[in-house]
């Protein structure tokens, strides 16, 4: 059993979980979220959009807070 859970903590990413939602809260719009997990691409895309008008940012944040936003890697951020 507890080779399962060291395998599953190697499938994480190493980011704060609190920190993203954090940030995801308060400067989402803006992309920083996506910019601090690596994904410089859309974090751009998201700046210049205005977080898609505020949509993309509570989208975003649900997921942020729900374990299902992941990093560059693909690899998901979860609360640890």
């Amino acid at each position: 059993m507890q080779a399962q859970g060291m395998e599953q903590a190697a499938m994480t990413s190493d980011q704060d979980w609190l920190v993203l939602v954090l940030v995801s809260f308060f400067v989402g719009i803006l992309g920083v979220d996506h910019f601090m997990t690596g994904k410089i691409g859309t974090g751009v895309l998201k700046l210049l959009t205005g977080g898609g008008c505020g949509i993309w940012a509570l989208i975003d944040l649900i997921m942020a807070l729900t374990g299902n936003f992941k990093d560059s890697n693909g690899l998901p951020v979860v609360k640890k």
